[in-house]
């Protein structure tokens, strides 16, 4: 089990950022495409805790090999950034995990698509990702580390100051987007 501090930058400019990373010599780690099944109750109780069940089929465009993670996730706190609990692991077969979560009593909730790539920034993790337009039509970047003086550090390094972080989750931010 991991526990991480995570926050979202959502008003980028792609290009910029890609610039702004290269020129603070990030370490480009991941890049992805990766279809993401999540799994809830039939009463929602992952999701409306803001947690939930995921098998993720990633296809490493670095290293053209696919790879399969099962996933749990627990909002732990939800401040300034959302501290998470989480549970991975590596499986050999999507059809065993898919029944794992079923005999769980878990159903397939959503499956979406997604382009991600991820750099090592100083003790963290930089992720740009580009979802599928029917599920978020906007870009945005995730960081990830272990501590909030971490975190600043990155953001700051980035261009960009606490104010345009947000702890909100991406179900959160795309309701917002779409009412406006």
């Amino acid at each position: 089990m991991a526990k991480e501090l995570e926050t979202r930058i959502i008003n980028i400019d792609l290009e910029a950022l890609r610039k702004r990373l290269k020129e603070l010599n990030a370490q480009k780690v991941k890049v992805e495409d990766q279809i993401n099944d999540i799994y809830d109750f039939s009463d929602g109780r992952l999701l409306n805790a803001k947690g939930y069940a995921r098998i993720r089929t990633v296809y490493d465009r670095l290293n053209e090999k696919e790879i399969i993670f099962m996933t749990t996730k627990k909002l732990l706190s939800q401040g300034k950034f959302k501290e998470m609990e989480e549970n991975e692991v590596i499986v050999s077969d999507k059809t065993m995990a898919e029944g794992i979560f079923k005999s769980l009593g878990l159903k397939l909730h959503q499956s979406i698509k997604k382009y991600r790539e991820s750099y090592k920034l100083e003790n963290g993790l930089v992720e740009i990702d580009i979802n599928d337009k029917a599920f978020c039509p906007f870009p945005y970047i995730e960081i990830e580390t272990d501590s909030e003086e971490n975190l600043e550090t990155i953001v700051s390094l980035l261009g960009y100051s606490m104010k345009d972080t947000t702890s909100k989750t991406i179900y959160q931010l795309i309701k917002e987007f779409n009412e406006k």
